[in-house]
Formats: C-alpha cells, structure tokens, sequence
C-alpha cells in the first residue's frame, strides 16, 4: 500500500505525511516495509535500517525494483480496492 491509501482509507485523504510519522514512530511489530511512496519509491527511514533495508525486505517477498530504486511493477503490486481514486 501506499502512505496515501492507508490516510484516504483512515477518512483523511491528505495526510499521507502523518501516515509516514506514524509509520516512523509507531509499533515496530507491523509490515512498515510494504508500505511505500505513490511512485513505489521507498521510505525516508521509516523502516529500521533506512531505504536499503526496506528494499532489501520487499525484494526477499519477490518484489522486482528498476534501476532508479522504485518497484517497477508497481500498478500490479500496489493494493487495489473498488476505489480507484486511492493511488
């Protein structure tokens, strides 16, 4: 998902930055890592061990990346509900 998606799905569209300090200070024990910009870019270190890590993760699930870091298949990864208007 996306820090926007999960805002837009909290009732405040707007607030995907809010979503990435919680992400960034809240419950260590959740998927943080699959969490991820609109571009498919990764965290500014929300994940512990930064960007590098958190790739690292999505890599070890089978997650391809293009060579400017981002997930290069983002449209068939990215969670996709009956509202297209989250991405």
């Amino acid at each position: 998902m996306t820090y926007g998606q999960i805002a837009t799905l909290c009732g405040y569209a707007y607030a995907a930055w809010e979503v990435g300090q919680i992400a960034h200070t809240g419950p260590t024990d959740l998927p943080w890592h699959r969490v991820v910009n609109k571009q498919g870019g990764m965290a500014r270190g929300y994940v512990p061990g930064g960007p590098d890590r958190q790739q690292a993760l999505l890599e070890e699930e089978g997650v391809v990346f293009d060579t400017n870091c981002k997930i290069s298949n983002m449209s068939a990864l990215v969670w996709q509900s009956h509202q297209s208007t989250l991405l």
